[in-house]
């Protein structure tokens, strides 16, 4: 994704007040950021003047004067600039000899340039301010004077597995609010204080695997650690809060995509030879290099599985986000969700879809069927050798429940009635909460299908849960299919507190505890109940929200059946991580789970989220 546009004026004003608050601009704690940027520096300054060794230019805000180097490369896109360094180091691994020239339109150097530049040291926060993300070192509004040209690049610092720590980043300073910002860069012990201190150097990486699939930005992710959390697949696990993946970085390319085309790579291809060039900082994942010399990508020939069929007597219930599917969207996207459904998924008996939007998309007209987008898709399965599902759902009130304004995106059951039939209670809608009833001594469901607590203030702006009786072979089955709130709001692993601030996980545990009560109330009518609950949970298996949703071991995550290296649905910045779950009631002991990776990892999606299949004889 492209820099961040948010204005540089606004942002560094912040920084430079939270700098000075915090007591981090050397002789200026007193000044304001006005009077900083008005001074000038007594003798000359140097990159690594600029840099300094924490996060935060000790210069920021300051004007500086004629400082020397070498133009390293050219961004003539985006956020547009050029980084420059000093070929004459001083020698201290903590301090940067590269930065960041913001010129805002096309600059009028070239590589291999020997420049002075003058300007404004700033600290730019792409995201802005409350991102939490951590700061880019530049120099603004400047003043440029060309000295010589075809000067040699000054070289570059390697990246690899050996030079990065295995260590993730230091424990932020209470005393800061958790904030590392103001810690001494130690680049020898921990990853990110290893990269901050290659802020705008010119770095270059040899042959690595391919972590995370080329996305529509035009951007890859491949780790320099090929051994670090590998699964046979390729990808990078990322099975808890310590398990960062140091060696991760992304890559991105200097050449704008209109002369040459970003290369199209899946996690698991390999980015051969060497790639090169500056370490930037943005938004959209953080350290990233972008290339001036781009390696060559192999392609290691993924596959998308096919999970086995289910067995006569096995009852297959699967899960899958179709990522805002709505019938304005291509016939291609419809069959090819609807291929992977019969072909790599073997025609579940139950399939709960999440992300099923109303008859007219993202249009905000008030419209909240999805007759049309279900019809749709049910028959393009049809067509592809699937069975004549049937559905059911309830169609949401307008503009409640999250997602793209007008789109109304709601979970619904898909369900092969050669199969399984579903049981019809009447009386559900947005607002009516079903409940738990005894009903010939085991339990059942007073609407059917129907909403948990769905004016709970849990369910603010996300999508309620969708409960459904089902039976097969003479046995209930209770299915409730959720979609719990985003991550949206979260600060990222690179965040300047650490550990990063996890505003999200507050409504989605509010969320777990709703449906873990409503499990409660099923088994506490019948302990011997068959319940799943199946979705897009938005957390992983190792989160308070799973722990919430396991509370008093009602449920269990099916995905933690599978062996470490396969634990894994979503890929985000080159880690694999659980996002999808399906999870059982202690009556379902024995099961097969397959997380079947079609989307995740590859460059062509037909949803950005891997579907979950469980099998279990009732």
């Amino acid at each position: 994704m492209p820099s961040s546009v948010v204005p540089r004026t606004s942002a560094v004003a912040a920084v430079v007040a939270a700098a000075i608050a915090a007591g981090l601009l050397a002789g200026s704690a007193n000044a304001s950021a006005a009077d900083s940027a008005d001074q000038t520096a007594a003798s000359p300054v140097r990159i690594h003047d600029i840099q300094g060794s924490t996060r935060i230019s000790p210069l920021v805000g300051r004007q500086v004067a004629d400082v020397p180097g070498i133009v390293t490369g050219v961004r003539t896109y985006g956020s547009r600039g050029f980084w420059f360094q000093d070929p004459r180091g001083d020698g201290d691994p903590a301090t940067s000899e590269g930065v960041f020239v913001y010129t805002g339109s096309a600059p009028g150097v070239a590589v291999g340039d020997q420049v002075t530049v003058s300007g404004t040291v700033t600290e730019y926060v792409p995201g802005g301010t409350s991102s939490g993300n951590q700061s880019l070192t530049e120099i603004t509004r400047p003043t440029v004077a060309v000295v010589s040209s075809g000067n040699e690049v000054p070289e570059p610092v390697t990246v690899s597995a050996w030079s990065v720590p295995c260590a993730y980043a230091p424990e932020g300073d209470p005393a800061a609010g958790g904030s590392i910002n103001g810690l001494p860069l130690d680049p020898h012990a921990y990853a990110l204080d290893y990269y901050e201190s290659l802020e705008g150097t010119n770095i270059r990486i040899g042959t690595s695997r391919v972590v995370g699939a080329t996305d529509p930005y035009a951007a890859l992710w491949v780790t320099v650690k090929p051994w670090e959390n590998d699964n046979r697949r390729g990808g990078a696990v990322y099975g808890s809060y310590e398990s960062q993946n140091t060696g991760r970085l992304k890559i991105e390319s200097l050449t704008p995509r209109a002369e040459q085309p970003f290369p199209k790579a899946n996690v698991g291809d390999v980015l051969a030879g060497v790639t090169q060039g500056p370490m930037d900082f943005n938004q959209y994942g953080g350290y990233t290099l972008v290339a001036r010399t781009l390696g060559t990508v192999h392609d290691r020939g993924l596959e998308r599985e096919r999970t086995r069929p289910q067995r006569n007597g096995e009852l297959a219930v699967a899960t899958y986000n179709v990522e805002n599917l709505d019938p304005s969207d291509p016939q291609e996207k419809f069959d090819a969700l609807a291929k992977g459904v019969v072909e790599n998924l073997a025609s579940p008996d139950i399939l709960a879809l999440e992300e099923i939007q109303d008859d007219t998309g993202a249009k905000n007209d008030g419209t909240v069927s999805a007759a049309g987008t279900l019809k749709k898709f049910t028959d393009a399965i049809t067509r592809a050798g699937g069975p004549a599902y049937e559905w059911r759902g309830i169609d949401p009130e307008n503009n409640q429940d999250g997602g793209q304004p007008g789109g109304n995106i709601r979970q619904v059951f898909l369900f092969n009635p050669e199969r399984v039939s579903f049981t019809d209670r009447a009386g559900g809608d947005a607002t009516t909460a079903t409940g738990v009833v005894r009903e010939h001594r085991g339990a059942a469901l007073s609407l059917s299908p129907g909403r948990i607590e769905p004016t709970s203030a849990a369910w603010e702006d996300s999508r309620k849960p969708l409960a459904g009786e089902f039976t097969f072979r003479g046995r209930t089955v209770f299915v409730i299919a959720n979609h719990f709130g985003s991550k949206g709001g979260d600060e990222s692993l690179l965040s300047h507190h650490q550990p990063p601030n996890r505003s999200s996980e507050v409504q989605r545990l509010e969320q777990a505890q709703v449906v873990n009560a409503f499990v409660k109330d099923i088994l506490a009518v019948d302990r011997k109940a068959d319940v799943l609950v199946v979705g897009d949970i938005n957390d992983f298996e190792f989160s308070r929200t799973t722990q919430t949703l396991t509370d008093g071991g009602v449920l269990y995550p099916a995905v933690k059946s599978l062996p470490r290296s396969e634990r894994y649905s979503y890929v985000y910045q080159g880690n694999s991580q659980v996002l999808d779950q399906i999870l059982t009631s202690p009556s379902i002991r024995r099961f097969s789970y397959d997380s079947v990776h079609i989307n995740a990892e590859f460059a062509d999606q037909n949803s950005d989220h891997d579907p979950q299949v469980l099998r279990f004889r009732p």
